[in-house]
Order: structure tokens, then sequence, then C-alpha cells
């Protein structure tokens, strides 16, 4: 089997991907075999391509699910926590702009009852 590429896999659908992933797993477990019984140095070599293309599978279907999701949730109210910016724990316990532009009464009675002194300058 050939290195595959992400790129040519991210063109595929999900049954082939799936059928491609079972296609490797056959083959690495073909490979052990023959690791096993004492096989050429060339299939022993094999194994790791293998291992490190159904990796590939496998990160190019979770993308692949990941942005389904992401379309999914696009314009909802609330997301998943994976779907959502992760930032620092500061910032989203934050207030929002909102939040912290809000008075409460006392404050407002008393911005009413001691509004800004304006001053003439004398230029």
């Amino acid at each position: 089997m050939v290195k595959i590429k992400c790129s040519e896999l991210r063109t595929k659908k999900k049954e082939e991907l799936t059928k491609q992933l079972d296609e490797l797993k056959m083959e690495l477990a073909q490979l052990r075999v023959a690791k096993v019984t004492g096989g050429a140095a060339s299939k022993l070599s094999k194994i790791r391509v293998v291992r490190k293309s159904i990796a590939r599978v496998h990160i190019v279907m979770a993308q692949k699910q990941k942005e389904n999701l992401r379309k999914l949730y696009k314009n909802k109210k609330y997301k998943p926590l994976d779907l959502r910016p992760k930032k620092t724990r500061a910032m989203r316990k934050a207030l929002t702009r909102h939040e912290s532009s809000l008075k409460t009464d006392k404050e407002l009675r008393r911005l009413r009852a001691f509004p800004q002194r304006k001053f003439a300058v004398k230029a």
C-alpha cells in the first residue's frame, strides 16, 4: 500500500473512508502475521506506513464529523463545549459588554442627583 495523503482522503465520502479503513486494518493484521512468521524486511517496514495511514483516515473522519457539527450548530443559541471558542477560563467567565454596562438602581439615583459638572474654561 502506498502512503495515503490527507488531501486525497478529504475528497472521499464517509462510506469510502470506512471501507478504506477496514482494508488498511486487514493489511496491518496480515503484516503482523508476517512479522511473527519471519517475513521479509520490506513487509516489516511497511507496518509503520500502514499504521500512519490508518491514523490519517481517523483524523480525516474526525475532521469531517466536527465540520458537519459546526454547520449544524452554526446559528443555534447553545453549542457543545468542544465547538465553543477555547480562550482562557478568565476570558470565558468575564462579564459581557452588556452586563458590564448595566447600572444598579442606587448608581442611577446617584447619577441623577449629582450630574457631571460643566466648567467654562477661559481661553
